[in-house]
């Protein structure tokens, strides 16, 4: 499956590995934020993500525990789904995306 997320100024692909999903971003505009990534850093790993049962209770704990949010509230990704990011430099400059799955949607 391949999306085209405008406001992002990406096009994502989800590969579904085993019980893992692959997601494959592609910049569509030279101002996304995975294009500046790109131009900084190389090809790679962007993010990783993580599913989790309450979205806003682990963003409080994660607070709590002083690391960096880049979402202090979830936002709404392309599946429905209630996500946010943790900031690289509060994990040795690996960006981590947690995702809450609504019910009855899915992610990738």
């Amino acid at each position: 499956e391949i999306k085209e997320v405008p406001d992002q100024g990406v096009r994502v692909a989800f590969l579904p590995v085993g019980e893992t999903r692959l997601e494959l971003v592609q910049p569509t505009s030279e101002e996304s934020g995975v294009a500046r990534f790109l131009e900084k850093r190389g090809e790679g790993i962007h993010h990783i993500c993580l599913k989790v049962r309450d979205i806003e209770a682990a963003l409080k704990q994660l607070s709590k525990a002083g690391l960096k949010l880049i979402d202090e509230k979830p936002r709404i990704g392309i599946h429905g789904q209630k996500l946010a990011f943790v900031h690289p430099k509060s994990l040795c400059g690996v960006l981590l995306e947690l995702y809450e799955e609504q019910e009855g949607g899915s992610y990738g």
